[in-house]
């Protein structure tokens, strides 16, 4: 690992954060969608997969500094419903047309019985995976806007 110098002069060893340049790539690509503020339900798909390829949700709360506490009292049970839920809302999203993935606003409610239909779930599922994301475009536009001081923000 190359050294480091901090602002008090010490030499420090740096630490990779062990990421794949793929993964990098992909955070430097999400930043650039964060700051035009073009987020839609393919770039939310993507971010959910990249948890699924990070492993079981209960292995992935293990890596985040706070978690692993979190984790302990959360039943095994309800990291198992976590598993099914992001399969379930893999399963709604996919079921969605091209125009509806990127301009979500479009999907008015025989849109969303159709998605139901096709993805297996219920018109309330689909309901609720499109106001989860409008939440999370409402973060990503704070991020965008105001950085880490606009979430934070937001977060009061």
């Amino acid at each position: 690992s190359p050294n480091v110098i901090d602002s008090s002069r010490r030499r420090r060893i740096a630490r990779g954060s062990g990421t794949d340049p793929q993964d990098v790539s992909g955070l430097v690509k999400q930043f650039g969608m964060m700051r035009d503020a073009t987020f839609d339900l393919n770039d939310f798909l993507e971010q959910l997969q990249q948890v699924k390829k990070m492993g079981p949700l209960e292995q992935v709360m293990e890596m985040i500094p706070g978690f692993s506490a979190l984790r302990n009292k959360l039943p095994k049970e309800r990291l198992g419903a976590d598993e099914k839920a992001l399969k379930k809302t893999e399963a709604i999203i996919y079921s969605m047309t091209a125009l509806e993935r990127h301009s979500p606003n479009v999907i008015d409610s025989s849109r969303r019985r159709r998605i139901a239909r096709g993805s297996g779930t219920t018109v309330q599922d689909v309901n609720q995976l499109l106001n989860q994301f409008r939440q999370m475009q409402k973060m990503m536009k704070q991020l965008a806007r105001g950085g880490m001081r606009g979430l934070m923000s937001m977060m009061r």
